[in-house]
């Protein structure tokens, strides 16, 4: 196992990572964001180099993190071999077992080879799959053809708004998915549609690993064309950034998915898998 701790080696591997899309795009975004600052503290774990078989996304070990906070306790993992990918799992020093934490990715081995070896840790995991996309091409985003009421404003999201984003997320509810969420307005990009008071009415954020994530508009603001606002206007923030504008989406949520088929979004092959692993010692212990 090795860490790389060196810019330019970190700088090859973005690179590197580009020539296996789109199976790589959730290490390649997490690499991206700790070329350009590294605001959430991560750090990259290779099995060798350069011909890694194995690659994974971390939290940084010398920063402070809670336990049991599987939103910022997380990895995103890309491998060419899975038998690299399972012995740099097992390698006690990759991941901290003794916490509660989630492992994203886009290849199916992920899930089967995190169940194996956290039966072998004492550790539960609960996996979600959904579909993932990807946007192109900006340019290939149809326009936006309609009057927002002049009262409204295309806007950012601010740490304000993070009570708001928590209570209406399906993943959300709790202080510790607050604090997560207003992390992630400070450090990465956002698009939301604002009423005359300030208040956003429909918005979408983007997480640690470069993804779109949490559009939402509210129930009475809904069916006026807000969400593909917000959408297309964060697709090519992103993409005006040199990032890859990708997204994931549950596959029975057909408002969603029927409105990013008419923005000429890309539903990739690879399905998106996300899986929470706790420890047993806190299955019985109540979360706060």
């Amino acid at each position: 196992m090795l860490v790389l701790n060196s810019s330019t080696k970190l700088q090859m591997l973005e690179k590197m990572l580009m020539w296996s899309f789109p199976e790589s795009l959730k290490v390649y975004g997490a690499v991206m964001n700790i070329n350009r600052g590294n605001p959430f503290r991560k750090e990259v774990v290779v099995d060798k180099w350069p011909d890694f078989k194995a690659v994974i996304t971390r939290p940084q070990r010398e920063s402070d993190m809670d336990d049991l906070d599987h939103y910022t306790n997380a990895y995103a993992v890309f491998y060419k071999e899975l038998q690299a990918y399972k012995e740099l799992l097992e390698n006690t020093n990759t991941i901290n077992w003794g916490q509660i934490f989630q492992i994203q990715g886009l290849q199916d081995g992920i899930w089967e080879v995190s169940r194996t070896v956290a039966l072998t840790k004492e550790v539960d995991v609960k996996t979600s799959s959904f579909r993932a996309i990807i946007h192109s091409d900006p340019d290939t985003l149809p326009a936006i053809n309609f009057q927002m009421d002049p009262k409204l404003t295309v806007s950012y999201l601010d740490i304000s708004h993070a009570s708001l984003l928590n209570e209406t997320w399906s993943r959300g509810g709790n202080p510790r998915c607050q604090r997560y969420l207003a992390n992630l307005i400070c450090c990465f990009p956002s698009v939301c549609i604002l009423d005359d008071k300030g208040c956003p009415l429909s918005w979408s954020l983007t997480d640690q690993f470069a993804t779109m994530i949490h559009g939402y508009t509210l129930p009475e603001h809904r069916r006026k064309g807000y969400s593909r606002l917000v959408a297309t206007t964060l697709a090519k923030k992103l993409h005006s950034q040199g990032f890859p504008a990708q997204g994931n989406v549950v596959e029975t949520n057909m408002p969603s998915v029927t409105m990013l088929k008419s923005m000429n979004a890309r539903f990739l092959p690879c399905s998106f898998f996300r899986m929470i692993h706790t420890p047993f010692h806190f299955l019985s212990k109540p979360r706060l």
